[in-house]
């Protein structure tokens, strides 16, 4: 098993009422990545992605393509520290 990590990034672009937040978590449970994804008062999305290295990397890749209807222009990305916190990816508000 490889090193655990946590991303936290946020997404801008066409990324509201173009079901990205759901896309997200679809994407984040087919790839195997713990987290939440919601949006944000200026139109970006924000996530937090924990898991495997190599997973979060791949659900990272997702997120700088983005949905079928979304069109992703910036992706701000920070590592933290990672806390295991997470047993699901989620919608949060």
């Amino acid at each position: 098993m490889g090193e655990n990590v946590r991303a936290h990034v946020i997404i801008a672009g066409r990324v509201q009422g173009v079901a990205f937040r759901a896309d997200t978590r679809w994407a984040a449970q087919r790839i195997g990545v713990f987290g939440w994804v919601r949006n944000r008062r200026d139109g970006s999305v924000e996530a937090v992605i924990e898991g495997e290295k190599q997973r979060v990397e791949e659900m990272l890749a997702w997120c700088r393509k983005g949905s079928a209807l979304a069109r992703v222009d910036d992706v701000k990305l920070e590592w933290e520290p990672y806390t295991g916190e997470f047993t699901q990816f989620i919608i949060t508000f």
